[in-house]
C-alpha cells in the first residue's frame, strides 16, 4: 500500500540529508587539528556509548554462522573501509568536491546490485551513469591545487572508493534488514569501527603531535552523536512515512548542503566551469535513477 504525503517525513528526510552533508565540513574541520584516523575513532568510541543502553536489547537476536559472515563484512566495507577511504580523500580534496562524488553513490549501488542480485540495468540507467562519472572526471580534473587540498584528483578517488564501498553496504544491509533493525544495524557498525580503529588511534596517539582543541572536540561529538544517531534516526523515521524509492531521491540533496556549508564555514568555493562539472553529475544521476516513462506521464498529466 502506498503511503500518503507526509509533511513531517520530508522534513526529517530534510533535516537527515542537511546532518549527512555537514559531516563532510565538520570531520575536514576536526582533521584540521587531529589525525584523520584518530577522529574516526573517537567518532566511534562516542557513537558505541550513546548504543551501550541498547545492548539488552540486541542480545535478544539469534545469530547463525551466515548472519555472522554477513555482519562483519557489512562492517568491513562500512564504517572501515569507507572511513579509511574517505579519510584519505578529505586530506587531499576539498569537502565540496567530496560531497559531490557522494551523488555517484545511488548509481554505483544500481551498478552492484545489477551484478549481484540480478536487477535489471536499463539503457536509460547506462546513459545517466556516464554522463554522471563524465561529470566526476570533469570536476577532478578541473579542481585546483589548494592548501587544504593539495591533491584533489587522487582525494576524488579515494572518495569514489568509499563510495564503492557505501556501495557494498547497501548490498550487505539489504539481506541483514529483514532479520534485523536498523538500530542493531547501525550499533553493530559502530561498535565494530571502534575496534578496527583503535590500533590506528595508538599509532597516532604515539607517533604524532595531536592537538586536541575545543574545536576538534566539538565536531568529534557532533559526528559521533549527531551525524551518527541523529541523522540515521530521522531518516529511519522518514521511512515509516514515506516510500524508500521515493526518501532514496532525498540523497542527492548531500553534495547541495555539502557546497553551501564548505563555502559558508570553511570558505572553499567552486569555479564556474567545476559548477557546470557538478550540474553534469547531478543531471546524469537524475537521468540514470527517474523513469523515462513515468516522468513522461507525469508531465503530461499535470499540464
Amino acid at each position: 500500500m502506498a503511503k500518503k504525503f507526509s509533511f513531517i517525513g520530508i522534513l526529517s528526510l530534510v533535516f537527515a540529508m542537511f546532518i549527512w552533508g555537514s559531516s563532510f565540513i565538520a570531520l575536514k574541520s576536526a582533521m584540521n587539528d587531529l589525525s584523520p584516523f584518530t577522529v574516526i575513532f573517537l567518532r566511534m568510541l562516542v557513537a558505541s556509548a550513546c548504543f551501550v543502553y541498547f545492548i539488552k536489547d540486541f542480545i535478544k537476536y539469534e545469530f547463525s554462522k551466515k548472519d555472522i559472515k554477513y555482519i562483519l563484512l557489512l562492517a568491513l566495507f562500512e564504517p572501515c573501509l569507507y572511513f579509511v577511504f574517505e579519510a584519505k580523500a578529505l586530506q587531499l580534496t576539498s569537502a565540496s568536491q567530496a560531497g559531490m562524488i557522494t551523488s555517484l553513490m545511488p548509481v554505483i549501488t544500481a551498478m552492484a546490485a545489477g551484478y549481484f542480485l540480478k536487477e535489471i540495468i536499463t539503457k536509460q540507467f547506462i546513459l545517466g551513469s556516464v554522463i554522471a562519472m563524465a561529470g566526476a572526471i570533469w570536476l577532478s580534473l578541473q579542481a585546483t591545487t589548494t592548501v587544504s587540498a593539495p591533491n584533489p584528483l587522487l582525494g576524488n578517488f579515494f572518495e569514489l572508493l568509499a563510495m564503492a564501498c557505501a556501495a557494498g553496504y547497501t548490498i550487505v544491509a539489504r539481506y541483514l534488514s529483514d532479520r534485523y533493525s536498523a538500530l542493531f544495524i547501525t550499533a553493530i557498525q559502530v561498535f565494530i569501527g571502534a575496534i578496527f580503529f583503535f590500533p590506528f588511534f595508538l599509532y597516532e596517539y604515539v607517533t604524532m603531535d595531536l592537538n586536541f582543541t575545543l574545536n576538534a572536540i566539538l565536531c568529534t561529538l557532533y559526528l559521533g552523536i549527531v551525524v551518527t544517531l541523529l541523522g540515521y534516526g530521522l531518516y529511519n523515521y522518514a521511512l515509516t512515512k514515506i516510500e524508500a524509492s521515493k526518501a532514496a531521491m532525498f540523497i542527492y540533496l548531500i553534495p547541495i548542503f555539502t557546497l553551501i556549508l564548505a563555502a559558508m564555514i570553511l570558505g572553499e568555493k567552486l569555479s564556474i566551469i567545476e559548477l557546470i562539472a557538478c550540474v553534469t553529475i547531478l543531471s546524469g544521476v537524475f537521468i540514470s535513477e527517474v523513469p523515462y516513462k513515468k516522468l513522461k506521464k507525469y508531465i503530461k498529466k499535470n499540464k
